[in-house]
């Protein structure tokens, strides 16, 4: 299994700077069942951030109600670099 980093903060905040290799993916196309997401494996580890958390941590609800299993919450961009082997 994987890992796919997913930044969910709005188009023109991931321009300024993301993680590299992340998805942009805002709630709002999530909400919508994002097409980027329809083949990856619901057990498939997606790690989420944002500018404070609060977004990614909605977007890991919408997901999981979606049925992806393994979700976390990166928080933001410096402590996804941080703390993860990106």
């Amino acid at each position: 299994m994987s890992r796919l980093i997913i930044d969910v903060r709005e188009p023109h905040e991931y321009a300024t700077g993301h993680v590299e290799g992340a998805l942009n993916i805002p709630p709002q196309e999530i909400m919508a069942g994002s097409p980027q997401l329809s083949n990856i494996a619901k057990d498939t580890e997606l790690l989420l951030y944002c500018k404070t958390g609060n977004r990614s941590k909605v977007a890991m609800i919408l997901l999981a109600q979606q049925g992806y299993t393994r979700l976390k919450n990166g928080i933001n961009k410096d402590q996804v670099i941080a703390r993860y082997d990106v």
